[in-house]
């Protein structure tokens, strides 16, 4: 498969109607979704003229009592996530363990290496159901892929953040 310039121009058109790479392949016929990518990078096409997730509103003077019965899921990601957590002024702090010493009522984050001198364990105390504390929770399971954590609701968002995103 070759690159000619008619192709290379139905590229561009496509990449710039929000296509994904796996539709243009197809649309090109005799390529790969990759080899898409890769030619609309040595173009430097921008990422997506149109997007398919939705991005916020910003609140303006008359949208604020335009929608007030309308309950949407709040986006919040990961990096929001752990800022909320960090500035909480109740966080507890590191208790280090060693191996010998973790018990269920311990966090068993471990920090450092094993092979380290300085080796231990957090301590802090666990989350209900999980061996790790509020923050090593936050380290330990991340979403499967993006669509999982556009749509944040309420059940998602642990009682310890939702005081500090709200007063934020």
């Amino acid at each position: 498969m070759s690159w000619t310039p008619e192709r290379e121009e139905k590229l561009k058109t496509l990449w710039k109607k929000g296509h994904s790479a796996s539709q243009i392949a197809l649309m090109l016929g005799d390529t790969t979704r990759n080899a898409v990518i890769g030619k609309a990078h040595r173009l430097n096409l921008e990422a997506r003229a149109t997007s398919k997730r939705i991005s916020p509103k910003l609140k303006t003077e008359g949208s604020e009592n335009n929608n007030k019965s309308e309950a949407k899921p709040q986006k919040l990601g990961r990096k929001a996530r752990f800022k909320a957590l960090l500035l909480d002024k109740n966080f507890e702090q590191e208790n280090p363990k060693k191996l010998e010493e973790l018990t269920d009522q311990t966090c068993r984050w471990p920090i450092g290496h094993p092979y380290e001198e300085k080796f231990y364990f957090c301590g802090r105390k666990p989350m209900e159901k999980f061996p790790y504390c509020k923050l090593h929770v936050l380290y330990a399971f991340q979403p499967k892929n993006a669509k999982e954590e556009d749509q944040i609701t309420e059940e998602d968002i642990p009682k310890f953040i939702e005081k500090k995103i709200k007063s934020a």
